[in-house]
């Protein structure tokens, strides 16, 4: 390379058709020779320190926007993209890819959209096979309204300051800030001439809560534990209370069932409940001072360490953020029962379903909190803690129900966590959104082929792998 010289025929080209010239122009413009331009913007010839010299002068462009390399940050994102296991068979050299990002920017951009794009279309098939749609379905959104439901959700970080602040408000005129059961009892009477009851369970019909209008009282089971009764008391004034800001709400989701929109009330319902045992604020605080410890904010609030979880992911509100997390819960079988995402986690939407992840696995340690890192075959990371929780019970024989949660952040977060402290000495688990959606090719505990691989022969060599893939 000549001394004093730069290469940077694609910037120098965007800097041509920006400024509406030919070659032929920008020669008569610099006094050199069309074919030089030529040979410049195909990175033949470099382009000298005096003649970048010149072009600043001659169309006022800024010198140091013009030599910037700018290449940088389009190498890195075209670099994740090609760490990904589908292309772990073609062998590009780190300087390969910095040179396409360098010399042909425009190579490089075009093949991020098609990945985007292809991520997109695998992620939509995906769903279509969760929820069975077949070929020709208008989407799986017409027959799954709980889909709809968390798609609303996501779509706004599950984050509502108008029902934050319509609960606050609240849980300002009681005394004690809506914490105590006497209060939220009180509300009813005072504020709307209901009594509350805690009767047995066979009175409301095996229920948990019944409003019964007729008689102007409230019916709460009494086998539900104290949590429990409190979010049910919390969830019936949001239904009094907040009904208005929940219904201008849900009106603004794009539903096609009345089924979608009811989930959809249903779950900011339950948030309005949240946000009144949990004041946004006080809230937030409290978990920063905790380090996000769970635990301690179900016990310093009087909820249930799921309930505790799942406020967590709420805590998006502009200038005032937490930590982001995404939040699941499955059962035994794996059966994924709630998704909540406040970070627009890639596997929010359908993540869950490997079977490394240990929120699989909390069921053999019942209670106790396990710490995880994840690593995403893309090479993104996160930090998770999984643990049991239960629901039901209350007497002899009354059904149980065990199920397991998880929360999760991206790794940068870690420090901010109480149950960050040591994890980085943790090998981070390499995990996969679904194994239809998962190229890592050597993985043991995959239970289904990738979309758009061949499969091995094993006719003369069998390694072991379920589903290996052709040329691994």
């Amino acid at each position: 390379m000549a001394r004093n010289a730069l290469y940077m025929g694609p910037r120098l080209k965007r800097v041509r058709r920006d400024l509406g010239l030919t070659q032929a122009n920008m020669a008569a413009d610099l006094d050199i020779s069309p074919s030089y331009v030529a040979l410049m913007e195909r990175n033949q010839r470099p382009v000298t320190a005096e003649l970048l010299l010149r072009l600043a002068r001659t169309y006022h462009v800024d010198i140091g926007a013009l030599a910037e390399d700018g290449g940088e940050e389009l190498a890195a994102r075209l670099g994740a993209v090609l760490r990904e296991p589908i292309f772990a068979d073609i062998d590009l050299p780190a300087l390969d890819v910095a040179d396409i990002a360098t010399s042909y920017p425009g190579f490089a951009e075009a093949l991020l959209r098609l990945h985007t794009a292809y991520g997109e279309e695998r992620l939509e098939l995906a769903q279509r096979r969760e929820t069975g749609a077949g070929e020709g379905a208008a989407g799986p959104s017409l027959s799954n309204p709980v889909a709809e439901a968390r798609t609303f959700l996501a779509a706004r970080r599950n984050c509502f300051p108008r029902l934050d602040d319509s609960a606050a408000a609240v849980a300002e005129g009681m005394p004690g800030q809506g914490q105590g059961q006497d209060a939220l009892v009180r509300r009813f009477e005072e504020r709307h001439g209901l009594r509350v009851l805690f009767v047995e369970p066979d009175l409301i019909l095996g229920a948990q809560r019944f409003h019964d209008l007729h008689r102007r009282q409230l019916m709460i089971s009494k086998r539900l534990d104290h949590p429990s009764r409190r979010f049910q008391l919390a969830l019936q004034l949001a239904l009094l209370e907040a009904d208005g800001e929940i219904g201008r709400l849900v009106s603004e989701g794009a539903f096609t069932s009345d089924n979608a929109r009811r989930m959809a009330r249903r779950a900011l319902a339950g948030y309005w409940a949240a946000a009144l045992l949990m004041p946004y604020r006080p809230f937030l605080r409290a978990a920063r001072q905790t380090r996000y410890d769970v635990e301690a904010l179900s016990r310093e609030f009087g909820v249930s360490f799921e309930q505790a979880a799942h406020r967590l992911t709420t805590l998006q509100r502009a200038g005032e953020e937490g930590v982001p997390f995404f939040f699941i819960r499955l059962d035994a079988a794996g059966n994924v029962s709630k998704r909540l995402d406040g970070a627009g986690f890639p596997f929010a939407r359908h993540g869950g379903a490997c079977p490394l992840w240990t929120v699989h696995s909390v069921f053999q340690t019942p209670g106790r909190i396990v710490t995880q890192r994840l690593e995403l075959p893309d090479g993104e990371r996160f930090f998770s803690i999984a643990r049991t929780v239960s629901a039901g019970g209350g007497a002899w024989g009354a059904p149980v129900m065990s199920r397991a949660v998880a929360l999760a952040c991206a790794e940068e977060h870690m420090g901010l966590l109480v149950y960050g402290d040591g994890a980085a000495a943790m090998a981070p688990t390499p995990i996969g959104i679904a194994c239809h959606l998962c190229h890592r090719p050597r993985c043991l505990a995959r239970a289904a082929p990738p979309l758009g691989r061949d499969l091995r022969s094993d006719d003369y060599r069998d390694t072991g792998i379920p589903f290996a893939f052709a040329g691994d």
